[in-house]
């Protein structure tokens, strides 16, 4: 870690415990910070903000009081999640305060380069699919940020001899200044988030702080096939661009071919040796390739990556066979697209979905092509949104709908209603808020109940 004097005895606020919130807060602690940490949660059980009050944090919790922002913070360190809108973050507005997420604070300390990750899907999966091939680099690599380990966490025990493979939302992207990664990656840009965001112009405009800093010694991985990604940020970048594309071939990048991956005309490996399925996990694949080879990793090492990689855990995840049922956990699939793609990755098997979660309001008609095309013997749905991906079902002539109240109980329907040979599959398209702590724990609760028909 780089040594910084830039908090040293200065007042620093950070709003919102949660993972990133302790491990920022012990950073800053660690550098000298006069911290203070605020959370609307009551934390009187909390180990973690005892931890930090023995270490000497301020940990105020039960609210967000105003007073607390004020005129003498050297910095507000925000969860990712907390908008712009929040009174506290007003306020620091009006005050002209630097208003930051971890991202940028481990940045700064870092004496490891970093490779950042972006996209509205596909983000979690690249992100461990690049880590994986990194390890054929000369570089170690350490995956962490929005794929569950703070940023933060782990920067103290970064050297020059490591690589932070970073996935970065939005949220964590927006609060960035300087951050400036040597190798950049975006997948796609979709309608998400426009709760907080407002309108796609200004998502857009968050995840492009990922390159906004780049030079032309900089790479920046771009999907080619996204015009809005072409548009909003591939355009602007000043980096040197490698583009990917899975329905034609593109100069200097990665793309498929007669039903092969490519990269600069060089064959990597054949399609069908995928470890995952699906053509969003083509995408997905390529974008991690072009990078690892940016980074000089051997196409040998990268091919074995793209053969023997599965999925990560509640993302599309193999599960197994089960009474002669193929098993998939998608828990992760908080959005309809995710959905869709899930939906299209089994394109000459029987499906059961199990789906359903928190209502955000939307309706599940952009759904309704999906579900049509997918060959859905039936549907389980539980949740909030149960009477409204009902209605998409129907729309879509669905035969077979069944509503239950959770998770744990579509799972042994699911077997009653299917046969072998039938995908089982947990797709949500809902997050999980409604009845689960986290996406983790509705998928860990599926595979639970999967696991007793063994």
């Amino acid at each position: 870690m780089k040594k910084l004097e830039t908090y040293r005895n200065k007042k620093v606020l950070v709003l919102g415990m949660a993972k990133s919130g302790y491990a920022v807060a012990r950073l800053m602690n660690v550098l000298g910070a006069e911290v203070t940490v605020n959370d609307r949660k009551k934390l009187a059980d909390n180990p973690k903000a005892e931890e930090l009050r023995r270490m000497g944090v301020r940990v105020i919790d039960g609210g967000h009081p105003l007073e607390l922002v004020n005129k003498d913070l050297a910095a507000v360190i925000k969860n990712p999640g907390i908008p712009y809108t929040n009174p506290m973050i007003q306020k620091a507005l009006k005050l002209g305060l630097r208003i930051i997420t971890e991202v940028e604070i481990a940045y700064e300390l870092s004496e490891a380069p970093f490779i950042g990750i972006t996209g509205s899907n596909g983000k979690t999966t690249t992100t461990m699919l690049l880590g994986e091939m990194m390890k054929g680099s000369d570089r170690n690599p350490i995956v962490a940020g929005n794929i569950g380990t703070a940023l933060s966490g782990i920067v103290q025990g970064a050297t020059k001899n490591d690589v932070i493979v970073a996935e970065l939302s939005s949220f964590q992207l927006l609060g960035t200044e300087r951050f400036h990664p040597k190798v950049a990656i975006v997948l796609n840009l979709f309608n998400h988030h426009l709760d907080y965001h407002g309108t796609l112009e200004n998502y857009a405009r968050a995840k492009s702080r990922i390159t906004v800093n780049q030079t032309e010694d900089d790479t920046l991985v771009y999907n080619a096939d996204s015009e809005r990604v072409v548009h909003f940020i591939a355009a602007k970048s000043k980096a040197t661009k490698v583009p990917f594309s899975v329905s034609r071939k593109v100069d200097n990048g990665a793309y498929i071919e007669n039903g092969a991956i490519y990269f600069k005309d060089e064959h990597i490996l054949d399609c069908d040796q995928m470890g995952l399925p699906g053509e969003h996990n083509l995408q997905n694949a390529l974008a991690a390739l072009a990078a690892a080879k940016t980074c000089g990793v051997p196409d040998e090492y990268i091919a074995q990556v793209l053969k023997t990689f599965t999925g990560v855990r509640h993302r599309l995840q193999y599960v197994g066979v089960f009474q002669g049922r193929t098993v998939y956990n998608d828990s992760k699939a908080t959005n309809i697209l995710a959905t869709s793609k899930a939906l299209g990755s089994f394109p000459e098997k029987e499906i059961i979905l199990l789906a359903g979660g928190l209502d955000r309001g939307n309706t599940f008609d952009a759904l309704v092509p999906d579900l049509k095309r997918a060959d859905i013997k039936a549907v389980l749905l539980f949740g909030e949104t149960k009477a409204k991906l009902r209605d998409a079902c129907e729309q879509a002539g669905i035969q077979v709908i069944r509503e239950v109240e959770n998770v744990k109980e579509a799972v042994p329907e699911a077997f009653r209603l299917s046969k072998p040979g039938d995908v089982v599959l947990l797709s949500p398209a809902c997050a999980s808020w409604d009845q689960y702590d986290s996406f983790e724990q509705r998928g860990d609760i599926f595979i639970d109940e999967v696991n007793k028909f063994r």
